[in-house]
């Protein structure tokens, strides 16, 4: 039997990006949040009845940044070519699904929960995908 040390090199690179987009998704909420700031808008300039909601939720702001995080880090997944489009449809229907919520911490909270979810579902996908094709 012969030991490939090669092969465990070419996993570093994929394993420092699972480090790297772990913390930021587990650390994004303690260093971002703010009182006047959730992490996809400023507070001080809501107006509508889902943002003041999310603003005036300590919770809820934490999972704005924690979804703002993590959607930083999917936009950067490298897609197939028609993939963006999705990508940015699958954003406006959040955003869509967030404002008929209005101000309903109980709608708010859930929705945020499986965008959350889904996000890192498919950071995720592409991950396991690119160690794939390192192999």
């Amino acid at each position: 039997m012969t030991l490939d040390l090669n092969r465990d090199r070419r996993k570093e690179p994929l394993a420092a990006l699972k480090r790297s987009l772990f913390f930021l998704a587990v650390l994004a909420p303690f260093t971002f949040a703010t009182t006047a700031r959730a992490a996809g808008f400023d507070c001080a300039k809501a107006r509508a009845s889902d943002e003041i909601a999310i603003c005036g939720n300590s919770g809820l702001s934490e999972l704005d940044t924690e979804m703002s995080a993590l959607w930083y880090s999917y936009s950067r997944v490298p897609m197939a070519m028609g993939s963006n489009g999705s990508r940015r449809d699958e954003a406006e229907a959040f955003l869509t699904a967030r404002g008929a919520c209005g101000a309903d911490v109980a709608c708010l909270r859930p929705l945020y929960q499986a965008r959350i979810r889904a996000l890192k579902d498919q950071i995720d996908q592409w991950m396991t995908a690119a160690a794939k094709a390192q192999n």
